[in-house]
């Protein structure tokens, strides 16, 4: 009886919507040397160099997550992307989604995912944004009645409102990119695959697509892949970090074990009274000072913070204290680094 009680009481794990394994991608790329000679003999006889994109990268994501896919540029994200959104077909390897091979089927595939690429869009230059999303609408076939209740309620939570009738090139980047967001979301996708949303918007409009997202995820239960250099998007969107690095898979897991890992560097902030002689501590290294303030940093690994801060205590007229975390892009740097080794 106790056996089932504590059964019940853990809910079944959520199933793998998305699944990757040994994914690889090449690229060839033509090299030439520089000159106007070299260029006429490339007109002939073109050399090629080959770039491995991708290396053997293999994941999952579960129905209902946010999975944030971080790398560099020239990582290998986008190729990744692109592959779940059935855009290239990789060189060997398996990926499904939802249980569909992208590539394979794309017409029945593209109808239950929504892309968005910071950089690119889906809707058309000159003319107004509701006659796009009407000729979206026909594109993926969807029903009059849930189109016109799903736009309602997209117009509502990205306050499209006067947008729709709109030409897009009149419209602001963070215009631009709710109507693209409200583009992808018109025929009820499981999966939505975002490249860059936030890329080139000012604050508000960044927070504002971040509510958005966390929302449709919340209450759409859609199964998110989200790739942005913007570590804010990151940690206020998921917990779960992806990153790539020369093509290859290099950390999966929480965001919150890769400080535990790799951010054991605390910075200690200190305000003091007055003049005083700041004294060197084992442990601890000055990496920034001007009158009445301080910056010590210290590895916890090597040392206690607690001690130091003892130690400092002794010795300076300490008014105002406090320990902080590094950012989450020194922590990420370091991943990168290790992967390079």
């Amino acid at each position: 009886m106790e056996e089932k009680t504590a059964k019940s009481r853990n809910p079944p794990p959520m199933p793998q919507i998305i699944e990757l394994k040994n994914i690889r991608k090449s690229f060839s790329v033509a090299r030439r040397k520089g000159g106007l000679l070299q260029a006429a003999r490339s007109l002939f006889r073109r050399e090629y160099d080959k770039v491995r994109a991708l290396d053997g990268i293999s994941f999952s994501v579960a129905k209902g997550e946010i999975a944030a896919f971080i790398g560099p540029n020239g990582a290998g994200k986008s190729t990744a992307i692109k592959i779940m959104g059935g855009i290239l077909v990789p060189d060997s390897g398996e990926c499904t989604v939802m249980g569909i091979c992208p590539w394979k089927e794309r017409k029945r595939y593209v109808a239950r995912i929504g892309v968005v690429f910071g950089q690119r869009s889906q809707l058309w230059w000159d003319v107004p944004v509701q006659d796009s999303l009407d000729l979206l609408k026909d594109i993926y076939r969807v029903e009059e009645r849930r189109f016109r209740e799903n736009l309602e309620e997209l117009s509502e939570l990205l306050e499209l409102g006067p947008l729709l009738r709109t030409p897009l090139r009149q419209l602001s980047l963070g215009q631009k990119m709710r109507c693209e967001i409200a583009a992808s979301l018109l025929h009820d996708p499981e999966v939505l695959f975002l490249d860059e949303p936030t890329i080139g918007l000012d604050a508000v409009s960044k927070l504002a697509v971040r509510k958005i997202i966390a929302r449709l995820n919340r209450e759409r239960k859609i199964t998110v892949i989200l790739s942005s250099h913007d570590m804010d998007d990151i940690e206020s969107l998921t917990e779960r970090a992806l990153l790539i690095g020369k093509g290859k898979l290099i950390y999966d897991g929480p965001l919150g074990k890769l400080r535990e890992r790799y951010g054991r560097v605390k910075r200690l902030e200190i305000s003091f009274e007055g003049e005083a002689d700041l004294p060197g501590i084992e442990g601890a290294l000055i990496v920034s000072q001007k009158e009445g303030r301080v910056i010590y940093e210290v590895d916890s690994g090597r040392t206690g913070v607690s001690r130091i801060l003892s130690l400092l205590g002794e010795k300076l007229p300490i008014t105002d204290l406090s320990v902080v975390n590094p950012p989450i892009e020194e922590i990420i740097a370091s991943v990168y680094r290790e992967g390079d080794r």
